[in-house]
């Protein structure tokens, strides 16, 4: 593999210390995201099954990170690739070493971007468990984790991140030809609306409708039967969420930039004020104010935000923060509607959230933000490049739609299996 960037790198590449610094603590906080998954599922839980769901979450890391190493990296950046998805080029880390990967990651070692790519595909898995906390089995979920992950989430993580991924490259697919340079105009998505939220988010509508509903969660899964067990765990988890999300936001500039800066900032002032308007929903539903409500409305501003951290301005992240807990809590109760039982809101919070990030992303991305890094991009409706929003729907929808009725797919067969 070449050293030598395809794209002149931007002017604030430094294959030094200081990036390289940076990206391993960002990695370390992605890291922690996982085990902060686990305690706030188990938070949210009933007591018995506090335990096992938070295994499986840590199984899931486990699992997935000897998948990344043997071929998951490889199938999700390489760089001899088609428009869909990767090749084994880069099995096993072969020639993942010291040397930059060209466009994608040219300020740190290909190695450390592996790695830091690697948490992200680990709290990916587990974040799918939300929709079916109370009624899995450990071995099954494991065989569900390492196929999902090689079939739908690193084809998605290809289409979205890698240099020839055709979400990336949705405005001009002829050049992700190998004897062309792409042109990396197409959907935004700076550290993982998709691949991380849509995708897990409508792999566990999948997951829930095939196991089917808990008994007694017909009579209502808010009743006191199924009500959380341990709220100091639920705020004691979204809280390494929260912190772990810096790295997860701020550690996408791939380099210590500006840009890595106004991601973190970004990235905080929408959790807040998305965990404000969840707040004031439930007060006018119920009259008062929930712990957990105020938790799920910061992560659902975490998650909002972070197709746009790199793309938006503080003024914006509010912006989105509010809409996201807004429209996030109302999601939550389409699951009495229409009767599945998607037992923490792993829909409700990702799949939703994750999409209307996406969304707003197109309308609010601008120039100036990525020029922090030296990036040119055209922004998004209010730099008056209006078909930004039709990128950013149109990436979405292909994501969902593939998570969906693959991991159903897929599920249906597992479940089959004695």
């Amino acid at each position: 593999m070449s050293s030598t960037p395809a794209t002149p790198p931007p002017p604030f590449t430094d294959p030094g210390s200081p990036s390289i610094g940076f990206m391993i603590a960002a990695t370390a906080l992605v890291f922690i995201m996982t085990p902060g998954v686990g305690l706030l599922y188990s938070g949210l839980s009933r007591s018995k099954n506090a335990g096992s769901i938070f295994m499986a979450c840590m199984l899931a890391m486990a699992v997935v990170t000897v998948q990344w190493v043997l071929f998951g990296f490889s199938l999700a950046f390489s760089e001899t690739g088609s428009a869909v998805i990767g090749n084994f080029a880069w099995g096993g880390f072969t020639n993942v070493g010291i040397p930059a990967i060209p466009v994608v990651a040219v300020a740190i070692p290909g190695v450390l971007f592996a790695l830091y790519q690697m948490q992200f595909a680990t709290v990916t898995a587990a974040l799918i468990f939300g929709s079916v906390t109370e009624r899995i089995r450990l071995i099954p979920t494991t065989v569900f984790v390492f196929l999902w992950t090689t079939i739908v989430y690193d084809p998605v993580a290809y289409w979205t991140w890698a240099d020839r991924g055709w979400i990336r490259n949705m405005a001009c697919l002829s050049t992700t030809a190998l004897d062309q340079t792409p042109c990396g105009i197409g959907s935004f998505d700076y550290a993982g609306g998709g691949p991380v939220h849509i995708a897990s988010g409508f792999a566990g509508l999948a997951y829930c409708l095939i196991i089917g509903k808990r008994r007694g969660a017909a009579v209502g899964e808010h009743s006191g039967e199924f009500r959380s067990h341990n709220i100091p765990n639920v705020i004691l988890g979204t809280a390494l969420l929260w912190f772990g999300w810096f790295g997860f936001n701020g550690g996408s500039a791939l380099a210590a930039t500006p840009r890595a800066v106004m991601a973190g900032t970004v990235t905080t002032v929408a959790a807040a004020a998305a965990a404000l308007s969840w707040a004031f929903v439930d007060t006018i539903r119920t009259g008062k104010v929930s712990a957990v409500g105020f938790c799920s409305g910061a992560i659902a501003g975490l998650v909002a935000i972070t197709p746009a951290s790199g793309f938006v301005a503080p003024w914006a992240a509010i912006v989105i923060g509010l809409v996201a807990g807004v429209a996030c809590n109302y999601a939550t109760y389409i699951k009495n509607v229409f009767g599945f039982d998607d037992t923490l809101d792993a829909w409700g919070v990702h799949a939703v959230g994750g999409f209307l990030g996406n969304v707003l992303t197109g309308i609010f991305a601008q120039k100036w933000i990525g020029l922090l890094d030296g990036t040119a991009i055209n922004g998004g409706w209010v730099d008056g490049n209006w078909v930004q929003v039709g990128y950013q729907v149109g990436g979405s929808v292909a994501i969902a739609a593939w998570s969906f009725f693959v991991s159903f797919v897929l599920l249906y067969a597992i479940d089959k299996i004695p």
